[in-house]
């Protein structure tokens, strides 16, 4: 007896597209063919096909299956590596439900990582996310879990929206004023947080690229005058506070 590829795939309790790349990437012979040019199985196929299917359903890739379908021993070493592989992927998933656990209790963005999560209080803007969302990338464990007590605790001020809203051709009284305004406010948050590491000590990619990074990003995210605002401010709290060796004038606090 015979089948046909479409026959041979729900007997294996597989797919018609799965048949023919088994074909393609050689794992499963090409049958001969009837006389009016159809494919025709038997039964060495089918059993290979079941082979095949058991082993895609254990989670082996088709480079591993190709390496171990053939094998006349029990392969031991393989299903180690799988099982190894299976559990890192079992850890990644635990630890992502965690994640969407506590995303849901606390109504927390879903883009950024759960260290960073907003307090009740905290309110930032698109722009203030984007940034945060970059610096995930450029912080090492220390360093997020310092600056995610820091947005857990940001507390509400005037300034934080009037400089969001500051447009790129504000004078210089607007600017000054916003300046002095929102000086005492990023002293009170230094004080708040005398730890808070340097963005720039330890950086896991350099500090090269951490600089470059953050340049290139505050001129996408801010207009020139918010980076005005941005410089004067921290330049006086700088100068006000202990100095902290290589951080930028720019850098958030």
């Amino acid at each position: 007896m015979s089948w046909s590829t479409r026959e041979i795939a729900e007997l294996a309790g597989t797919s018609l597209r799965a048949v023919r790349h088994y074909h393609e990437v050689g794992l499963l012979a090409e049958p001969e063919r009837r006389a009016n040019g159809y494919k025709q199985y038997g039964v060495p196929h089918l059993v290979r096909l079941l082979r095949i299917k058991r082993l895609v359903d254990l989670g082996f890739s088709l480079t591993q299956i190709a390496e171990t379908v053939d094998e006349g021993e029990h392969p031991r070493q393989a299903l180690r590596t799988l099982d190894a592989e299976l559990a890192a992927t079992i850890e990644r998933l635990q630890r992502a439900r965690l994640e969407l656990a506590a995303l849901i209790e606390q109504r927390a963005p879903a883009d950024l990582p759960a260290e960073l999560t907003p307090g009740a209080a905290t309110v930032l803007s698109e722009t203030d996310r984007s940034l945060l969302l970059v610096m995930t990338r450029l912080m090492n464990e220390e360093q997020l879990q310092a600056y995610g007590a820091l947005v857990r605790n940001l507390p509400a001020h005037p300034t934080n929206r009037e400089f969001d809203e500051l447009s790129a051709d504000a004078d210089e009284h607007i600017r000054q004023d916003l300046v002095e305004r929102m000086v005492p406010y990023l002293r009170r948050l230094r004080q708040d947080h005398p730890d808070l590491p340097d963005l720039y000590a330890d950086a896991p990619k350099g500090k090269k690229c951490v600089r470059e990074t953050m340049e290139t990003v505050l001129r996408e995210l801010y207009n020139p005058a918010q980076l005005d605002v941005l410089h004067r401010t921290h330049v006086i709290v700088d100068e006000s506070t202990q100095p902290r060796s290589g951080r930028n004038a720019t850098e958030l606090p």
